[in-house]
């Protein structure tokens, strides 16, 4: 009998062992999500490309290196922009190649045929973030390829190159008096395979009336954004000096086959006489533009008066695809900032934020962080935040929430590192990370760009 009431004893304190660990365990850390970051590794040969992942702590969102990892070589040269498609299967990184005369990076203006080694490659993710290369890789149709974006059903992938191969190309889709131009490729994705099958385009042929396989754009183009129902490209004006974009030009997309239609006859003009990047966030199309405004006194709205040294312009979309300069008009960046490079919506559409790059031009020194901004909800409007800018690494490349709508994070090009930050759900304010006890995590070299991948098993 006495024997029975100490296994019952046993027993119980067992049990009690177990609810303490199980409500432990609920306090313990886990990986939400996987961050991924592109550039170049200063260790090896000029153009060595790397991909290298991080584990996002979902109580701190500290980085802890995926084992494995980094990848280097992204099986091209001086890899930039990645797109993660939709369930984060599948990663495709575009590698813009080498001047075979610089030693440098393929540029807009590199000449046709001296640019090596630019393709796109994929990758599978794994469950532990592991990327594993999967051939062939695959080549756009026109020269200088630099920027890349998927659809948000990861059904198809388009590509922007600077320079489209046939002039006459240019002018069948364009009009007769275009000469040049750059152009879109278009792939659709194998859903089992991510493998890449090129879209040729169903509206224009070429002059031996073959379809063409690509679809122009106006020369000079700077960045592309995709929504629902269109692609819209920020193009500059011809012979600008540094190619800085000022027309904006529409194609319909069609969710259904990836084509794209031409919606309107000619690229329409914005006054961005220093854009640099187009997004579209939270129903809206942002042009970043760095050249100043002057916000006079008494005109000032919710900014302060006097001079900012870049802007937003916010545009919603019209009939085929035409911009429409939002009520309220251009929104100044921070004063003490410059180079927006990059412009995110936070994932419940209450707060936008603004990446800048800084400068050191003309001895006025701006400097690099995030600026963040309210959305109005009917107006949808910009007013600055309280406390903002958020500092962040020197020259941040890109900016990303991680899976879990806790954190952002920058992948800054002139320090090579990682930097982190912590929303504040109420305020939408950010504050710093330490990462391993630091501000920030070192990169094996200039990374170019970060992608966030929810897939944890």
């Amino acid at each position: 009998m006495k024997f029975r009431k100490f296994g019952k004893a046993l027993l119980m304190a067992a049990l009690s062992l177990g609810v303490i660990a199980g409500v432990a365990s609920c306090t313990q850390s886990y990986t939400v999500g996987f961050l991924f970051v592109t550039g170049n590794n200063t260790a090896g040969p000029n153009g060595t490309g790397y991909i290298t992942g991080f584990k996002i702590d979902h109580n701190t969102g500290n980085l802890t290196e995926i084992h494995g990892l980094p990848v280097v070589g992204s099986q091209g040269s001086n890899p930039g922009r990645a797109v993660l498609t939709n369930g984060s299967r599948f990663v495709y990184v575009l590698n813009r190649g080498t001047d075979q005369i610089s030693g440098g990076v393929c540029t807009a203006g590199t000449p046709a045929g001296q640019c090596n080694g630019a393709n796109i490659s994929e990758f599978a993710v794994g469950g532990t973030g592991i990327l594993s290369s999967q051939p062939p890789v695959y080549f756009s149709q026109g020269y200088n390829p630099f920027r890349i974006v998927a659809d948000s059903q990861g059904n198809f992938l388009y590509v922007l190159d600077a320079v489209a191969p046939s002039s006459a190309a240019c002018q069948a889709a364009l009009g007769p008096t275009i000469t040049t131009c750059g152009d879109i490729t278009a792939f659709k994705i194998d859903p089992s395979t991510g493998r890449l099958t090129l879209l040729v385009n169903a509206q224009v042929s070429s002059v031996t009336g073959s379809p063409l396989p690509y679809f122009p754009v106006p020369a000079n183009p700077i960045d592309m954004a995709l929504t629902s129902s269109f692609l819209f490209t920020l193009s500059g004006l011809p012979g600008a000096t540094p190619n800085t974009g000022d027309v904006v030009f529409p194609y319909s997309f069609n969710t259904g086959n990836g084509q794209l239609t031409i919606s309107q006859n000619s690229a329409q003009p914005i006054n961005a006489g220093a854009g640099t990047a187009i997004v579209a966030a939270s129903g809206i199309i942002y042009v970043l533009d760095n050249e100043p405004i002057t916000i006079q006194p008494g005109n000032s709205g919710n900014f302060a008066a006097g001079t900012y040294l870049s802007q937003i312009l916010p545009f919603t979309t019209g009939n085929g695809g035409a911009l429409q300069a939002q009520t309220g008009g251009a929104v100044p960046d921070d004063p003490n900032q410059s180079g927006p490079i990059m412009l995110i919506s936070e994932a419940k559409g209450k707060w936008v934020y603004l990446a800048n790059q800084g400068a050191n031009s003309g001895g006025t020194v701006a400097q690099s962080g995030i600026v963040g901004y309210v959305i109005d909800p009917q107006s949808k409007q910009l007013t600055p935040m309280a406390g903002s800018p958020f500092g962040t690494g020197s020259g941040p490349q890109c900016l990303l929430e991680d899976p879990s709508n806790q954190f952002f994070y920058t992948a800054n090009f002139t320090d090579s590192s990682v930097t982190g930050k912590l929303l504040d759900v109420n305020a939408g304010t950010l504050s710093q990370i330490k990462i391993k006890g630091n501000d920030s995590f070192k990169l094996p070299g200039p990374p170019a760009w970060c992608f966030v991948s929810g897939r944890t098993s």
